[in-house]
């Protein structure tokens, strides 16, 4: 019997030990990931438990946290050299952090085929390598004015024409609102990536000989126009005043509750709006707006990309890559009505919803109005700075802390600034 005990115990400590070897080996990369829609949310975690199964060798810790959050600590984070080994992003001002996954990829041709040119938008010039895979374009984003259609038929007013101006928009709007009793009649979340469409459609272009050029005479015009509106109720200023700083405020829920006549956001909130709004209003999006330069849809995009901090390449490489292929893109487009980087050929999206459905064939008609300026902003480093600045000055304007031509001065600094730290990296 004691032979036995003492084979069994030998037996367990073995056991024990290829356990421990086992998890010694096991690779654990964590994964951050932000987004309003929580069903995407959730879905990303079961992706990231899917991938987990069918390699047992590695660990995801998936977190997920609000968008300000992410913006605010993350470059602080991976400046110091730590933060997770993954993320998905809005900030291509991280390009230098990114772990170049090529390398450690099974198949990196076929991934660079299904994702072709929309990896050039993750790589700065002069700072990733030309060839690089740093991860891939989640979604490609335009930002469109989301109109209550109900709330324009109580009114009796006749929905804003193909190429209305911004004015005519948030005019249109405040009678609407005035007619029906509803407290907000234009708003756009506190971002200035969601400011900027109409600047540029003003005649701003943000860049000039190479260095940050705001406010120019376009934006000055544009921020007097804003500021109007909130002086006279038709943008309220509690819509920005709320926040402090340059903290980023979603406003789609307002809008969803019906409160909101016309709201400016992006294609992302199709798919919450037609599961959250249901058949209680119809509502649409609606052609860029209009000024004196064009009709612009300010583009935008995120993305998920690796971090060279990380101390498993090859575990990285091995999610990006099974996240990125077609299948998983395919299933993400289709479900969450979203226009991937990924070359997903005849996407059919999941919409029930004919308001959905309407809204994304604006949005996708609305490609074609997409400012080069904005392209080039977006790829210049220090473009989230100025972003920060524009949302902390206009608040500061709209709650009565700055005059206008107080704005305009402060404005000019913060540029200047972040032009003169930039000239001396």
């Amino acid at each position: 019997m004691q032979k036995l005990l003492t084979g069994i115990s030998a037996f367990v400590f073995a056991a024990i030990s290829l356990s421990n070897a086992a998890l010694a080996q096991t690779k654990t990369i964590t994964f951050l990931f932000t987004d309003d829609d929580q069903s995407y949310v959730e879905h990303m975690a079961a992706l990231s438990k899917e991938f987990e199964a069918s390699h047992p060798d590695i660990k995801v810790n998936f977190v997920s946290s609000g968008y300000d959050a992410v913006a605010k600590q993350l470059p602080v984070q991976l400046a110091a050299g730590k933060g997770p080994d993954l993320a998905k992003i809005t900030d291509w001002q991280l390009a230098p952090y990114y772990l170049d996954m090529r390398r450690y990829m099974k198949d990196p041709e076929a991934y660079t085929e299904l994702h072709g040119a929309s990896l050039d938008q993750l790589r700065l010039p002069g700072v990733n390598d030309p060839q690089s895979i740093n991860g891939y374009v989640a979604s490609q984003t335009l930002n469109l004015p989301f109109i209550n259609k109900t709330l324009f038929e109580q009114a009796g007013e006749p929905l804003p024409r193909p190429n209305a101006t911004l004015k005519e928009i948030v005019e249109a709007s405040a009678r609407v609102a005035k007619a029906t009793g509803v407290q907000i009649p234009f708003t756009m979340d506190r971002s200035g990536h969601r400011f900027s469409g109409g600047a540029y459609s003003y005649g701003s272009t943000y860049v000039k000989d190479g260095k940050f050029n705001f406010p120019d005479e376009a934006a000055r015009k544009y921020i007097a126009d804003l500021y109007a509106w909130t002086q006279d109720g038709s943008f309220p200023k509690e819509m920005w005043g709320a926040a402090g700083g340059s903290q980023y405020k979603n406003m789609g829920d307002e809008f969803v509750n019906g409160n909101v006549v016309t709201y400016l956001a992006g294609n992302w909130m199709v798919n919450p709006f037609q599961k959250k709004i249901g058949d209680a209003f119809e509502w649409t999006a609606i052609n860029a707006p209009c000024a004196d330069a064009g009709c612009y849809a300010m583009p935008g995009a995120t993305a998920i990309v690796g971090f060279k901090r990380t101390e498993h390449p090859e575990a990285v490489a091995q999610f990006i890559e099974f996240l990125g292929s077609e299948k998983v893109q395919r299933e993400i487009a289709e479900t969450y009505v979203i226009l991937t980087g990924a070359d997903i050929s005849d996407p059919q999206y999941k919409i029930s919803n004919e308001d959905a459905k309407a809204s994304m064939a604006v949005f996708l008609d609305n490609r074609k109005n997409v400012p080069q300026a904005a392209r080039e902003f977006e790829r210049m480093k220090g473009g989230t700075a100025v972003y920060q600045q524009i949302v902390q000055r206009m608040s500061q304007l709209i709650v009565g802390e700055l005059s206008l031509e107080e704005t305009y001065k402060n404005l000019e600094a913060d540029v200047a600034k972040i032009n003169e730290a930039l000239a001396t990296k």
